[in-house]
């Protein structure tokens, strides 16, 4: 919540010093700015939602709501920086003289209070992509800092005024870069792909060689958010043997436990007893 407001803060003292010095590189911090304090406020919501416990209504629990956050944050960030893009642009054909003093002096305090923000939650963003993109909103910002004071800088110097183009074409293209990242990794866990480094044949064929299993089909594997992995088969076993079938199922998630699934749904078949599967299909449709 201080960060958040300690953000809003800041945005209004870019946007003033912007407004002052005619720098289109820290009013491109500033909207940026802007956006963190909407992406740090996204971020907290989503994660008091998805510490909700399951219910009748939502029986997988709340914990995707953080993944519907990161997608809200990374198309921000993918917006402004297609809008940051378009008028570093315009000022790269047409430069506007920049007051280079006042730009350093807000950028150095903008990127202080960026590193700050980004400190307190760089430990949670390791395991949460709703929490990482907020990070990364906030190191986009630093990074974006940086950028504009050595602009400020070749500007006091050297009357260089197209560096603040070129450091807001820097920002945006970082912006950019790990908007599409987090988009595309929180879409794929959305849609209930499988875990990029789980080859679901290869994972068939390591369980078909347990003792007592003949073959495995109907085969899902997803990912319900970036910590919890499941798995649903079909497991044929050699003889119609309840024993054999509960020893099998231990050994099969054994071998599960080791790729990081926690949670497994197995059906035991027996012999040529298929019950209308697609016998043959390691992924079948429900």
């Amino acid at each position: 919540v201080a960060a958040v407001c300690v953000n809003g803060a800041l945005t209004v003292v870019q946007v003033i010093g912007g407004l002052l010095s005619g720098s289109l590189s820290l009013l491109a911090d500033a909207l940026h700015n802007l956006s963190d304090a909407g992406a740090l406020t996204i971020a907290l919501v989503a994660r008091r939602i998805g510490r909700r416990p399951a219910d009748h209504s939502q029986t997988f629990g709340y914990r995707r709501a953080e993944l519907v956050g990161a997608v809200i944050n990374a198309t921000t960030l993918n917006v402004v920086g297609l809008y940051l893009l378009y008028e570093a642009a315009l000022r790269l054909v047409d430069p506007t003289p920049v007051v280079g003093w006042t730009v350093i002096v807000v950028a150095g305090v903008a990127l202080a209070v960026d590193v700050a923000t980004a400190a307190l939650t760089y430990r949670l963003s390791k395991g949460s992509l709703n929490v990482k993109a907020a990070f990364v909103h906030n190191v986009t910002d630093a990074l974006g800092s940086v950028a504009v004071m050595v602009a400020g800088v070749l500007v006091v110097r050297y009357q260089l005024y197209i560096a603040d183009a070129v450091a807001t074409m820097l920002i945006a293209v970082y912006a950019l870069y790990h908007g599409i990242v987090i988009t595309r990794e929180a879409s794929r866990i959305l849609t209930l792909g499988a875990p990029l480094d789980i080859h679901v044949p290869a994972l068939a064929e390591e369980l078909r060689s347990v003792e007592g299993v003949t073959d495995v089909h109907h085969v899902h594997v997803w990912e319900l958010d970036e910590s919890q992995r499941s798995f649903e088969g079909h497991i044929v076993v050699e003889r119609q043997d309840v024993q054999l079938a509960e020893r099998v199922k231990g050994l099969v998630r054994d071998v599960l436990t080791r790729h990081g699934i926690s949670h497994a749904t197995l059906e035991c078949e027996y012999g040529s007893v298929t019950d209308g599967c697609c016998e043959g299909e390691v992924v079948a449709p429900h």
